[in-house]
């Protein structure tokens, strides 16, 4: 593939040497083409914004939350992450936070991979719409629920 586009660009360079060099027509007799340019110009402009408009629309609805039955605030902070179910309140009024840290290395069984496993998992019900906030407390990080082709950056 390689080959065969380096020939063809090889080609069409050659090609436009070759045809600007042999014509007899001097630059000082071709009209300035402002319709042409216009053209150039505002064509891909126009295709540009057809293809805008359905993106942003379809970005916007992807984002919008319709009335979710649960929310999870997923906190992270340095070496792990906070969640807090804050529809939900335990006995002493407070809200229910789950504290995840990464699992020790003295404690993977044999093939667990290191860095991926924590002591204490998030758990979320089955076939419920759930409204993730994702935030940071102190650097960048990264929420990623691969099984569910979901990452988020929190900052």
């Amino acid at each position: 593939y390689l080959v065969l586009m380096f020939g063809l660009v090889s080609w069409m360079i050659y090609t436009c040497v070759h045809t600007f060099g042999s014509n007899p027509m001097a630059y000082k007799y071709i009209k300035h083409g402002q319709t042409m340019e216009m053209i150039w110009t505002m064509l891909p402009a126009l295709v540009l914004l057809v293809m805008a408009f359905p993106s942003f629309m379809l970005l916007y609805l992807s984002d919008e939350v319709m009335s979710p039955a649960m929310t999870i605030k997923a906190m992270g902070l340095q070496w792990y992450w906070k969640y807090e179910y804050s529809d939900f309140i335990n006995d002493n009024g407070e809200t229910v936070e789950i504290e995840s840290y990464l699992m020790p290395e003295d404690m993977l069984e044999e093939g667990q991979l290191r860095m991926l496993d924590t002591d204490t998992s998030m758990v979320c019900p089955v076939d419920t719409h759930i409204r993730f906030m994702v935030t940071s407390a102190d650097v960048m990080h990264d929420f990623c629920v691969p099984s569910l082709g979901l990452k988020i950056d929190a900052a």
